[in-house]
């Protein structure tokens, strides 16, 4: 396989997995505002569900303003003057006013629960749908653990600030108002003696918001890293045993964990101190209120009923103000988050249909490639001036030395990435005017590193083409000659695969992987090493296999056996990029030149 120099990290195609390393790129702090907006975008499509919520908490709080009055009332005209039957009369009366207030407040929470998960539903759906859009060069750059954490843990948080901060956001400030015009009502002058701490509580509030923004944006990028960090060891979880690794894995994941714990830390400590601040600040201004009060009662400008309303509203003046300061720091966090999935979906994929063009139903076969010159990164060149032509049916060898750019040929037949210059056809025709999903769908691939799903061993053989019936599938793997060793397996084609397969071997995984395939019966074929894992008796049925499928079609076979490709109508020599040497078999043999030392190679050891 050509690997080592034709990527930065990794070219098999169709990989399961990103380059090495913890992560991308540092986040910077975005447009919080505009964040805010394509939030909204999302919610809005449910304006009905957010309105009638906002009518619930209206009555829900115009409820709860009424409790401390009806307190204030009662003790002034009922429990002082010892009324017992005016007293019991306005507690069931206030019983049931604190009952509608949590029925209502239920109400709500459930609406915006509901709410929540709807738009977290679209905006998951946009983001994954924008992943089949991106192309192998993105993936290249990424850990696929941050992505993953982009999709789960990211969206995860959103999905908390929506559904418990939204709605607490809008009560809050209800409530305040409400207190406030109250206050007033009852009593100008505690009330401004009630909201003389504001402005300490919402400079703090500011402050410690603002310091605690960039930690939060630190603290998402760090759990991103660490996710993409822990699948990258449990995919290679066998590797890492096998070189006695676990020691210095473990270490390298302590540091990463080490670096989480310091961001969230951070995060959460900065953020941990509004609480106890404004709780100080809150008892400070309950005191003032209460003290005064006292003075105000004894020279009669106020009742003991008037000073029980004013600590009870006090209380729920201070209460969501408190709570408003823990419900920014989870939105700093869920906007953090909320960037972090953005930032995927302002990706602009770098291959895009053209807009006029050609839908096929089938290819022909013809392929050629003429002065195509190719890099993954500016000013390294991985191909150099490829030409060459595969007819209709022919059977195409690539053979060169690990690295040489054999797998990435084929990566610009299939359009994973667009090239630097020249041209490829088929058929006469640029493959940028085809429809990147129906050319690949004409496609046929078996890979050296064969992939797996979870399911049936049926399922993952319908994969090449969903449509197929049972029957269908089993001749394709009686083809594949997969069928023996599956009619032995307990539940035969029914047999579950877990792990990418781990509860089979390598080589019945390439087997499967050739009759999934086999049942595509593509246009065009690529066989990428495909029976490296494969007994010499079991590779003889394969090729006969193989064979009989590539009849009619042209095929591209990547070899290293050389023994393999020597019927090939045409062996094409790659080696630093560039095309060598192209011939038959004899041809090349009889030049006595790089092919001839690669054949040497392995079979005069």
């Amino acid at each position: 396989m050509s690997k080592a120099s034709a990527k930065p990290a990794s070219s098999a195609i169709g990989r399961a997995r990103g380059p090495r390393g913890f992560g991308g790129p540092v986040e910077k702090a975005k447009d919080k505002k505009g964040t805010i907006k394509r939030i909204w975008r999302y919610m809005e499509k449910q304006k009905i569900a957010i309105v009638v919520s906002i009518i619930l908490v209206i009555i829900s709080t115009l409820l709860n303003l009424l409790v401390p009055y009806m307190i204030g009332v009662t003790i002034d005209e009922y429990i002082i003057p010892k009324d017992m039957e005016g007293t019991i009369r306005f507690l069931v009366i206030l019983a049931m006013v604190y009952t509608a207030a949590a029925a209502f407040t239920w109400l709500q929470n459930f609406l915006m629960v509901r709410v929540s998960l709807k738009t977290i539903r679209s905006l998951r759906q946009d983001l994954y749908e924008k992943f089949q859009t991106l192309s192998l060069r993105f993936f290249d750059k990424r850990t696929h653990g941050d992505l993953m954490s982009r999709v789960t843990n990211d969206i995860e948080s959103l999905n908390n600030a929506l559904s418990q901060s939204v709605i607490q956001i809008i009560s809050t400030v209800m409530m305040v108002t409400g207190v406030t015009i109250a206050m007033f009502l009852l009593n100008w002058v505690l009330a401004i003696v009630s909201l003389l701490v504001v402005p300490l509580v919402i400079f703090t509030t500011k402050k410690i918001i603002t310091y605690s923004s960039s930690n939060f944006i630190k603290r998402q990028r760090d759990l991103g890293e660490l996710n993409g960090f822990i699948e990258e060891a449990i995919s290679g979880n066998e590797v890492i045993t096998l070189f006695g690794q676990e020691d210095k894995n473990f270490n390298k994941f302590s540091l990463v964990n080490e670096r989480l714990r310091h961001s969230a830390t951070a995060a959460d400590t900065v953020s941990g101190f509004l609480g106890p601040i404004n709780n100080f600040i809150n008892n400070l201004g309950l005191a003032l209120i209460i003290g005064i009060g006292a003075l105000m009662t004894v020279q009669e400008l106020a009742t003991v009923g008037v000073i029980a309303a004013f600590v009870n509203y006090s209380r729920q003046f201070f209460r969501p103000i408190n709570q408003l300061s823990t419900l920014l720091n989870t939105f700093q966090s869920a906007i953090a988050g909320a960037e972090r999935v953005f930032e995927i979906m302002d990706e602009t994929p770098d291959l895009q249909d053209q807009e006029s063009i050609i839908t096929i139903d089938t290819l022909k076969g013809d392929v050629k490639f003429s002065n195509v010159h190719f890099s993954y990164e500016t000013g390294k060149p991985i191909l150099k001036n490829i030409s060459f032509e595969a007819k209709v049916g022919e059977k195409i060898a690539l053979v060169g030395p690990t690295g040489s750019g054999k797998t990435t040929i084929i990566n610009l037949l299939m359009r994973f990435y667009e090239i630097d210059s020249g041209e490829i056809e088929i058929d006469g025709i640029s493959i940028r005017d085809y429809q990147i999903s129906k050319l690949r769908e004409k496609i046929g691939i078996v890979l050296q590193d064969t992939f797996l799903f979870s399911g049936s061993i049926l399922e993952n053989i319908r994969y090449g083409r969903l449509e197929a019936n049972d029957e269908e599938v089993i001749e394709a793997a009686k083809l594949a000659s997969a069928h023996r060793f599956i009619k032995h397996l307990p539940d035969k084609y029914d047999t579950q695969v877990t792990g990418n397969g781990s509860n089979l071997s390598q080589g019945q995984r390439q087997l499967l992987a050739i009759a999934r395939a086999i049942l595509a019966d593509s246009d065009i074929l690529i066989l990428d090493e495909a029976t490296s894992s494969i007994d010499t008796k079991t590779e003889i049925d394969i090729q006969q296999g193989l064979n009989r499928l590539s009849e009619g079609r042209t095929s591209f076979v990547i070899a290293h056996r050389l023994k393999t490709i020597e019927n090939a109508d045409k062996i094409l020599v790659i080696h630093h990029g560039e095309l060598i040497e192209a011939g038959t078999h004899k041809e090349l043999l009889n030049k006595r030149g790089f092919y001839y030392e690669l054949y040497e190679s392995q079979f005069n050891i």
